[in-house]
């Protein structure tokens, strides 16, 4: 009997699993969005491959205003539940220096959907979803600084942290603590090992992408080469066997949306 899941109040159940789902669906998107661009399906391009460009897809689908609704709802369902793993301590992480990392990770967590979810929020009211012009403009602020090149240095960094990390979560297979294995078939539970491991892993190598452009716009003091998603994208798919590499990738982001999926149906609330 798993005492940690029992020990979950049940209105945050729905919560996550709302959440979680929403969050694999941006991301199996965002995977679809890739490979539709390493093979020019549709014209789709690798640097509108993000949130951004998932968002104008669906604006551009019979019904999309629909799905990116749930979605809106879905992920301030997602961030709501970070903030409460970060204030409540639902996980049970403690106060102890170890434990706030934790929980300092899950309220970064939830701000990031949240602003996720108000740009969907924003596409749905204006029917757009044109931001990526904001974004160069936080970025060139940023060089435009005093501190601009050590602050890009730092973000990078930081970014460069969150790859290498979500590689090893993946490679060392932690994500099956999330996740009710008793209840999974055999089969169901080596596909659950295989996506998590080929989602996360793929996550960390955009992440460590990421880091690196904003690392080298920094050290070229030149704000257009660093990016998201979008971005390194596009800079997988402009190296050798670019196409093939960024269909690759594409099909491990869809495995971490699917992770997301099978989360939302066994999580493992309260460990």
């Amino acid at each position: 009997m798993n005492l940690a899941y029992e020990r979950t109040p049940d209105w945050i159940r729905p919560v996550a699993k709302t959440g979680l789902f929403a969050k694999g669906l941006v991301y199996c998107l965002i995977g679809l969005l890739a490979l539709m661009s390493a093979f020019q399906i549709n014209g789709q391009a690798a640097a509108k491959s993000d949130k951004t460009g998932a968002i104008q897809f669906l604006l551009e689908m019979s019904g999309g205003k629909i799905v990116l609704l749930f979605i809106s709802i879905g992920l301030l369902a997602y961030s709501t539940w970070r903030f409460l793993q970060t204030f409540l301590d639902t996980e049970h992480k403690g106060s102890r220096p170890k434990g706030i990392a934790k929980r300092s990770s899950y309220f970064f967590s939830g701000l990031t959907y949240l602003s996720v979810c108000f740009l969907v929020s924003k596409a749905i009211i204006a029917g757009s979803s044109n931001s990526g012009g904001s974004s160069n403009s936080q970025i060139q602020g940023i060089m435009k600084h005093s501190l601009g090149m050590w602050i890009m240095v730092g973000i990078g960094l930081v970014f460069a942290g969150i790859g290498v990390y979500q590689i090893w979560y993946g490679s060392s297979e932690k994500y099956r603590k999330h996740i009710d294995v008793q209840k999974l078939s055999q089969k169901a539970s080596l596909s659950l090992l295989r996506a998590g491991k080929v989602g996360y892993i793929s996550r960390g190598i955009v992440w460590l992408i990421v880091a690196y452009l904003f690392l080298k716009a920094a050290y070229h003091h030149n704000a257009s080469e660093a990016g998201g998603t979008g971005s390194a994208f596009s800079f997988i798919q402009d190296g050798p066997f670019g196409s093939y590499l960024l269909a690759t990738l594409a099909l491990g982001l869809i495995c971490y949306g699917v992770m997301n999926f099978i989360r939302a149906a066994f999580e493992n609330l309260g460990r």
